[in-house]
């Protein structure tokens, strides 16, 4: 057998069995409920609301989503989530006045949710499956309860393991100039 793997033929570096690596993860973190995440009460509008009002409030409560009802509640069902790649995709883009455009009309309606008693798992294997960033959980009656991140999974995961996280070694990084088009 031969150590530096640049004397091997292609075959042979291939089917050389690896090393396996020892990760210290909890499994059983994935199997959490939602209810274990760093989670909010969903900002939620009526469809008749406008974008400007959607974007505002995303903003000022450094959200990336707010959720459409049937009257604006968390009480009542769950219509729709407009999102920031809906301020992209549907308003900006499309040149529409985001002061006079209800959110009926540029919101996903009948968007993916979770159920309030899913799992981190769950949630995270519907995120990556589906491209969201953001997913409505919802209860028995189809009410908006709190949404669920990327970034919630993300804050929940880096908590569970401080030790790992924080010691990584440190990348540098360079600093770009402004955050504009970040």
């Amino acid at each position: 057998m031969v150590d530096d793997p640049s004397e091997l033929e292609d075959e042979e570096y291939f089917e050389r069995p690896r090393a396996s690596r020892s990760l210290n993860f909890d499994s059983d973190l994935l199997r959490e409920p939602l209810k274990a995440l760093p989670v909010r009460k969903p900002l939620t509008f009526s469809g008749r609301d406008t974008v400007t009002a959607a974007i505002r409030a995303m903003q000022n409560d450094h959200r990336g989503c707010v959720i459409v009802t049937d009257d604006g509640t968390s009480g009542s069902k769950l219509a729709g989530i407009f999102t920031e790649r809906d301020v992209l995709f549907r308003v900006v883009d499309q040149g529409r006045n985001p002061a006079t455009l209800p959110l009926t009309d540029v919101m996903t309606p009948d968007p993916e949710v979770l159920p309030v008693k899913s799992t981190v798992a769950y949630a995270l294997n519907k995120m990556s499956l589906g491209g969201f960033r953001h997913l409505p959980v919802v209860d028995e009656e189809y009410r908006p309860t709190f949404v669920v991140s990327v970034r919630d999974i993300v804050g929940f995961l880096v908590e569970a393991f401080p030790r790992e996280i924080f010691n990584l070694p440190d990348v540098t990084v360079p600093t770009p100039r402004s955050r504009e088009g970040a």
